[in-house]
């Protein structure tokens, strides 16, 4: 699926939020840290194989109860999430968590509405749904099909800036970020292991996508600093990395398409000329680059003309 030109230049949709769910037997839960389990998603956008499950999702046992880290991408994500999850544990699930507005990050919520957890999100979510969920279930549905995305399942407890919840001698903390990689960002930090999810604040080897503010992503990715966390869960990418390392490579990236762009500006270049050259250099380290460089470019071009 590819956006035309208007959806483009308006950012109304993230192809990153739409994957290819391989088969589900190619999938696991990954034990990252203590009682701490990950699935891997898939380096795709959304097909129907796979059924939207490209983002890493997961969940966090306590002594009491069980945190979904991320729903999954689809219904059908979704529900091999649950099952999975029971499969480790007879466990209450309470929580859900809906790390931002994207849809491989919230259509697998459905799944879990038998479990009657509170759904987890940022302050800025409901709104953010209200104003692209249906666009976004519309796109999904033409790629795995309508039986397979699910409802839209808006969030029940809202952060607004920072709360945290007990899963039995076992705290989580979130921490509700400002515009980055969407308007919307919910990252959280397991006490008990020191592990960092910052879901798609992270991105590790497939290109970054951006739908917020790129200066904002840059002034965030402090804030995940200065928590301290040496091991991270990112949004894309394999299911534990070092922090220092990764976070480096995404502002390398996101400093090139700074400044690139401003460089274009400052000598009064075209968005077109800005799409056509700036990151280039970078096109070797990332998957799925030619994808979503260029509506990179076009979202910082935005962001940074007026400035």
């Amino acid at each position: 699926m590819r956006l035309d030109r208007r959806e483009a230049l308006l950012g109304t949709f993230c192809l990153c939020c739409l994957p290819t769910l391989g088969r589900a037997a190619d999938f696991k839960l990954e034990e990252v840290a203590p009682g701490v389990f990950v699935r891997r998603g898939v380096d795709q956008d959304a097909t129907p194989s796979n059924l939207d499950a490209i983002a890493n999702i997961g969940c966090i046992v306590g002594r009491d109860a069980v945190l979904v880290t991320e729903s999954g991408g689809s219904l059908a994500d979704g529900q091999w999430l649950r099952q999975a999850i029971k499969a480790k544990t007879d466990k209450p699930i309470k929580y859900v968590v809906l790390s931002h507005v994207h849809p491989d990050h919230i259509f697998g919520a459905a799944a879990f509405t038998a479990d009657h957890p509170t759904f987890i999100g940022h302050a800025k979510l409901r709104e953010a749904l209200q104003q692209r969920g249906e666009f976004y279930r519309t796109k999904l549905s033409e790629v795995v099909g309508v039986d397979k995305v699910g409802p839209i399942v808006m969030p029940t407890r809202a952060i607004a800036d920072a709360g945290e919840v007990d899963l039995g001698g076992r705290v989580i903390r979130f921490k509700a970020h400002g515009p980055a990689h969407t308007s919307c960002d919910l990252s959280m930090v397991d006490t008990q292991t020191g592990l960092l999810l910052p879901a798609d604040l992270l991105f590790v080897a497939r290109v970054p996508s951006l739908d917020g503010s790129l200066l904002g992503w840059l002034k965030e990715i402090d804030v995940l600093k200065a928590m301290g966390a040496a091991k991270a869960v990112p949004g894309h990418g394999p299911t534990s990395v070092d922090f220092a390392g990764t976070s480096a490579d995404l502002v390398r990236y996101l400093t090139v398409l700074r400044d690139g762009v401003r460089a274009e500006i400052k000598k009064n270049g075209s968005i077109e000329t800005a799409i056509k050259t700036v990151g280039q250099d970078e096109k070797s380290r990332w998957l799925l680059f030619d994808d979503y460089n260029a509506r990179n470019v076009t979202q910082a071009y935005k962001e940074l003309e007026w400035e």
